[in-house]
Protein backbone atom coordinates (compact mmCIF):
# COMPACT_ATOMS: atom_id res chain seq x y z
CA UNK A 1 0.00 0.00 0.00
CA UNK A 2 1.54 3.75 -1.11
CA UNK A 3 1.53 6.16 1.63
CA UNK A 4 -0.21 9.62 1.18
CA UNK A 5 0.51 13.36 1.20
CA UNK A 6 -1.46 15.42 3.66
CA UNK A 7 -1.16 19.19 2.50
CA UNK A 8 -1.50 20.88 6.22
CA UNK A 9 -2.33 24.69 6.37
CA UNK A 10 -0.85 26.27 9.95
CA UNK A 11 -1.66 29.51 11.18
CA UNK A 12 -0.36 32.98 9.53
CA UNK A 13 0.20 34.41 13.15
CA UNK A 14 -2.45 33.47 15.47
CA UNK A 15 -1.44 29.84 16.47
CA UNK A 16 -5.26 29.66 17.52
CA UNK A 17 -6.26 29.31 13.90
CA UNK A 18 -4.87 25.60 13.46
CA UNK A 19 -7.55 23.05 13.05
CA UNK A 20 -8.12 19.70 14.97
CA UNK A 21 -7.96 17.87 11.93
CA UNK A 22 -4.42 19.49 11.24
CA UNK A 23 -3.37 18.28 15.06
CA UNK A 24 -4.21 15.35 14.63
CA UNK A 25 -2.52 14.46 11.30
CA UNK A 26 0.45 16.15 12.36
CA UNK A 27 0.76 13.90 15.39
CA UNK A 28 -0.78 10.15 13.41
CA UNK A 29 1.88 10.75 10.39
CA UNK A 30 4.84 9.13 9.99
CA UNK A 31 6.94 12.14 8.79
CA UNK A 32 6.61 16.12 8.81
CA UNK A 33 8.25 17.54 5.69
CA UNK A 34 8.69 21.80 6.67
CA UNK A 35 10.14 24.64 4.56
CA UNK A 36 11.95 25.44 7.67
CA UNK A 37 12.05 23.18 10.49
CA UNK A 38 13.58 26.08 12.78
CA UNK A 39 10.54 27.89 12.54
CA UNK A 40 8.36 24.56 12.68
CA UNK A 41 9.83 23.09 15.75
CA UNK A 42 8.33 25.61 17.43
CA UNK A 43 4.63 25.07 16.30
CA UNK A 44 5.00 21.09 16.81
CA UNK A 45 6.56 21.73 20.63
CA UNK A 46 3.57 24.25 21.41
CA UNK A 47 1.09 21.89 20.26
CA UNK A 48 3.44 18.84 22.00
CA UNK A 49 3.66 17.15 18.63
CA UNK A 50 7.11 14.60 18.68
CA UNK A 51 6.73 13.55 14.70
CA UNK A 52 9.66 13.18 13.11
CA UNK A 53 10.63 16.30 10.48
CA UNK A 54 12.76 16.34 7.46
CA UNK A 55 13.40 19.75 5.28
CA UNK A 56 11.34 20.38 2.05
CA UNK A 57 12.19 23.79 0.74
CA UNK A 58 12.51 25.65 -2.50
CA UNK A 59 16.30 25.20 -2.74
CA UNK A 60 15.46 21.17 -2.30
CA UNK A 61 12.94 20.38 -4.19
CA UNK A 62 13.76 18.24 -6.39
CA UNK A 63 16.47 16.32 -4.75
CA UNK A 64 14.27 15.69 -1.62
CA UNK A 65 10.87 15.75 -3.31
CA UNK A 66 12.26 12.44 -5.06
CA UNK A 67 13.50 11.21 -1.64
CA UNK A 68 9.68 11.64 0.00
CA UNK A 69 8.42 10.16 -3.25
CA UNK A 70 10.36 6.80 -2.42
CA UNK A 71 9.00 7.29 1.49
CA UNK A 72 4.98 8.06 0.02
CA UNK A 73 5.65 3.99 -2.09
CA UNK A 74 6.85 2.66 0.53
CA UNK A 75 3.74 3.28 2.55
CA UNK A 76 4.93 6.35 4.75
CA UNK A 77 2.09 8.76 5.54
CA UNK A 78 3.96 12.26 4.88
CA UNK A 79 2.79 15.67 6.18
CA UNK A 80 3.98 19.04 4.21
CA UNK A 81 3.58 22.06 5.92
CA UNK A 82 4.85 25.67 5.11
CA UNK A 83 6.18 28.21 6.96
CA UNK A 84 2.84 29.85 7.49
CA UNK A 85 -0.50 29.00 5.28
CA UNK A 86 -1.50 26.78 3.20
CA UNK A 87 1.23 24.40 1.36
CA UNK A 88 1.40 24.49 -2.40
CA UNK A 89 0.18 28.19 -2.51
CA UNK A 90 2.98 30.50 -3.12
CA UNK A 91 5.96 27.76 -1.94
CA UNK A 92 7.82 24.71 -2.69
CA UNK A 93 4.99 22.45 -2.40
CA UNK A 94 3.47 22.94 -5.59
CA UNK A 95 6.12 21.02 -7.10
CA UNK A 96 5.79 17.90 -5.07
CA UNK A 97 2.08 17.79 -5.64
CA UNK A 98 2.93 17.78 -9.34
CA UNK A 99 4.93 14.78 -8.68
CA UNK A 100 2.68 12.99 -6.31
CA UNK A 101 0.20 13.53 -9.54
CA UNK A 102 3.05 11.65 -12.09
CA UNK A 103 3.12 8.83 -9.58
CA UNK A 104 -0.08 8.16 -8.67
CA UNK A 105 0.38 8.98 -5.20
CA UNK A 106 -2.71 9.94 -3.27
CA UNK A 107 -2.86 13.62 -2.21
CA UNK A 108 -5.39 15.55 0.56
CA UNK A 109 -5.65 19.14 1.63
CA UNK A 110 -6.10 20.13 4.87
CA UNK A 111 -7.38 23.36 4.74
CA UNK A 112 -7.03 25.95 6.77
CA UNK A 113 -5.06 29.71 6.78
CA UNK A 114 -4.21 31.15 3.84
CA UNK A 115 -3.06 35.79 4.03
CA UNK A 116 -4.14 35.54 0.28
CA UNK A 117 -7.87 34.57 1.59
CA UNK A 118 -7.47 36.61 5.06
CA UNK A 119 -6.23 39.54 2.95
CA UNK A 120 -9.05 39.60 0.46
CA UNK A 121 -11.94 39.18 2.47
CA UNK A 122 -10.75 42.18 4.64
CA UNK A 123 -9.47 44.37 2.20
CA UNK A 124 -12.71 45.95 1.52
CA UNK A 125 -12.57 45.58 -2.28
CA UNK A 126 -14.45 43.33 -4.63
CA UNK A 127 -13.68 39.94 -3.83
CA UNK A 128 -16.48 37.80 -6.70
CA UNK A 129 -13.09 37.89 -8.84
CA UNK A 130 -9.44 38.19 -8.24
CA UNK A 131 -6.16 37.86 -9.66
CA UNK A 132 -3.19 36.29 -6.84
CA UNK A 133 0.16 37.19 -7.47
CA UNK A 134 1.98 36.30 -4.64
CA UNK A 135 5.56 37.91 -4.91
CA UNK A 136 6.16 39.97 -8.14
CA UNK A 137 9.48 38.54 -9.95
CA UNK A 138 12.87 40.33 -8.58
CA UNK A 139 14.50 40.66 -12.34
CA UNK A 140 13.73 43.99 -13.64
CA UNK A 141 12.48 42.39 -16.77
CA UNK A 142 10.28 39.74 -15.99
CA UNK A 143 9.27 42.10 -12.89
CA UNK A 144 8.13 44.72 -16.16
CA UNK A 145 6.25 42.60 -17.59
CA UNK A 146 4.21 41.53 -15.22
CA UNK A 147 3.07 44.66 -14.46
CA UNK A 148 2.42 45.66 -17.85
CA UNK A 149 0.04 42.45 -17.78
CA UNK A 150 -1.80 43.47 -14.67
CA UNK A 151 -2.31 47.09 -15.90
CA UNK A 152 -5.20 45.90 -18.37
CA UNK A 153 -6.32 43.50 -15.08
CA UNK A 154 -10.15 43.81 -14.41
CA UNK A 155 -10.35 41.34 -11.13
CA UNK A 156 -8.83 42.42 -7.54
CA UNK A 157 -5.20 41.95 -8.02
CA UNK A 158 -3.86 40.17 -4.79
CA UNK A 159 0.59 40.78 -4.07
CA UNK A 160 3.12 39.90 -1.28
CA UNK A 161 5.44 41.73 -0.16
CA UNK A 162 8.52 41.75 1.88
CA UNK A 163 8.56 45.40 3.81
CA UNK A 164 12.33 46.72 2.71
CA UNK A 165 10.60 46.53 -0.81
CA UNK A 166 7.49 47.86 -0.36
CA UNK A 167 8.24 51.53 -1.37
CA UNK A 168 9.90 50.54 -4.36
CA UNK A 169 6.69 47.85 -5.50
CA UNK A 170 4.05 50.76 -4.31
CA UNK A 171 5.76 53.37 -6.48
CA UNK A 172 6.54 51.27 -9.42
CA UNK A 173 2.80 49.64 -9.10
CA UNK A 174 1.13 53.21 -9.17
CA UNK A 175 3.35 54.14 -12.27
CA UNK A 176 2.20 51.09 -13.95
CA UNK A 177 -1.40 51.04 -12.60
CA UNK A 178 -2.27 54.91 -12.55
CA UNK A 179 -3.87 55.64 -8.94
CA UNK A 180 -6.24 52.90 -8.01
CA UNK A 181 -7.85 52.15 -4.57
CA UNK A 182 -5.79 49.64 -2.62
CA UNK A 183 -5.25 47.96 0.94
CA UNK A 184 -2.17 47.01 2.72
CA UNK A 185 -2.39 44.76 5.06
CA UNK A 186 0.05 43.58 7.58
CA UNK A 187 0.49 41.60 10.54
CA UNK A 188 -2.76 39.29 9.51
CA UNK A 189 -4.52 37.86 12.46
CA UNK A 190 -1.94 38.88 15.10
CA UNK A 191 -2.73 41.48 17.61
CA UNK A 192 -1.01 44.41 15.65
CA UNK A 193 -2.98 43.48 12.87
CA UNK A 194 -3.71 46.73 10.27
CA UNK A 195 -5.52 47.07 6.86
CA UNK A 196 -5.13 50.33 5.41
CA UNK A 197 -7.57 51.30 2.83
CA UNK A 198 -5.97 53.87 0.84
CA UNK A 199 -4.83 55.05 -3.32
CA UNK A 200 -1.46 54.84 -4.22
CA UNK A 201 -0.72 58.61 -4.49
CA UNK A 202 -1.43 58.40 -1.09
CA UNK A 203 0.44 55.35 0.18
CA UNK A 204 3.50 56.54 -1.80
CA UNK A 205 3.51 59.82 0.34
CA UNK A 206 2.44 57.99 3.08
CA UNK A 207 5.27 55.19 3.20
CA UNK A 208 7.83 58.08 2.28
CA UNK A 209 8.17 58.82 6.05
CA UNK A 210 6.81 55.75 7.87
CA UNK A 211 8.70 53.06 7.75
CA UNK A 212 7.16 49.88 6.58
CA UNK A 213 7.27 47.10 9.30
CA UNK A 214 6.00 43.24 8.64
CA UNK A 215 5.35 41.29 6.05
CA UNK A 216 2.31 42.64 3.92
CA UNK A 217 0.14 41.91 1.70
CA UNK A 218 -1.32 44.42 -1.13
CA UNK A 219 -4.83 44.23 -2.57
CA UNK A 220 -5.38 46.45 -5.45
CA UNK A 221 -8.45 47.50 -7.31
CA UNK A 222 -8.92 46.05 -10.88
CA UNK A 223 -9.40 47.93 -13.37
CA UNK A 224 -12.78 49.66 -14.00
CA UNK A 225 -14.76 47.94 -16.88
CA UNK A 226 -15.90 51.21 -18.39
CA UNK A 227 -12.24 52.15 -18.18
CA UNK A 228 -11.20 49.50 -20.69
CA UNK A 229 -14.38 50.21 -22.70
CA UNK A 230 -13.27 53.21 -23.93
CA UNK A 231 -9.75 52.50 -24.34
CA UNK A 232 -11.26 49.92 -26.18
CA UNK A 233 -13.50 52.74 -28.25
CA UNK A 234 -10.74 54.61 -29.27
CA UNK A 235 -8.72 52.32 -30.33
CA UNK A 236 -9.76 52.26 -33.37
CA UNK A 237 -8.23 55.34 -34.17
CA UNK A 238 -5.05 53.32 -34.97
CA UNK A 239 -6.77 50.85 -37.25
CA UNK A 240 -7.26 50.69 -40.80
CA UNK A 241 -10.90 49.94 -42.24
CA UNK A 242 -10.22 46.12 -42.15
CA UNK A 243 -7.87 46.23 -39.33
CA UNK A 244 -11.32 47.73 -37.15
CA UNK A 245 -13.48 45.03 -38.59
CA UNK A 246 -11.90 41.99 -37.95
CA UNK A 247 -10.76 43.32 -34.31
CA UNK A 248 -14.30 42.49 -33.79
CA UNK A 249 -15.10 39.65 -35.82
CA UNK A 250 -12.23 37.94 -34.24
CA UNK A 251 -14.48 38.74 -31.09
CA UNK A 252 -17.24 36.63 -32.23
CA UNK A 253 -19.46 38.97 -34.15
CA UNK A 254 -20.83 38.61 -37.40
CA UNK A 255 -19.69 40.59 -40.20
CA UNK A 256 -23.30 43.20 -40.40
CA UNK A 257 -22.46 43.66 -36.52
CA UNK A 258 -19.24 44.20 -37.14
CA UNK A 259 -19.91 46.55 -39.38
CA UNK A 260 -22.42 48.15 -37.00
CA UNK A 261 -19.92 48.71 -33.95
CA UNK A 262 -16.89 50.00 -36.66
CA UNK A 263 -19.93 52.53 -37.70
CA UNK A 264 -20.62 53.45 -33.93
CA UNK A 265 -16.93 54.09 -33.41
CA UNK A 266 -16.53 55.90 -36.08
CA UNK A 267 -19.60 58.26 -35.67
CA UNK A 268 -20.65 57.28 -39.62
CA UNK A 269 -23.71 55.12 -40.61
CA UNK A 270 -23.31 51.62 -41.57
CA UNK A 271 -24.07 52.08 -45.06
CA UNK A 272 -20.98 54.53 -44.85
CA UNK A 273 -18.95 51.28 -43.59
CA UNK A 274 -20.25 49.27 -46.40
CA UNK A 275 -19.45 51.54 -49.43
CA UNK A 276 -16.18 52.10 -47.91
CA UNK A 277 -15.42 48.23 -47.61
CA UNK A 278 -17.48 47.29 -51.65
CA UNK A 279 -14.65 50.49 -52.99
CA UNK A 280 -11.64 49.42 -51.18
CA UNK A 281 -12.87 45.54 -52.08
CA UNK A 282 -12.74 46.90 -56.43
CA UNK A 283 -9.38 48.28 -56.22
Amino acid sequence: MQGKLYLCATPIGNLGDITLRVLHTLKEVDLIAAEDTRNSIKLLNHFEIHTPMTSYHEYNKYEKGRELIAKLRQGKQIALITDAGTPGISDPGEELVKMCAEEGIEVTSLPGASACITALTLSGLSTRRFAFEAFLPADKKERQVVMKELTGETRTIIIYEAPHRLRRTLKELYEFLGNRRLTVLRELTKKYETAFRTDFEHAVHYYETEEPKGECVLVIEGKAAEEILKEQKEAWRELSLEEHMELYEEQGNTHKEAMRLVARDRGVSRRDIYQELLEQNKS
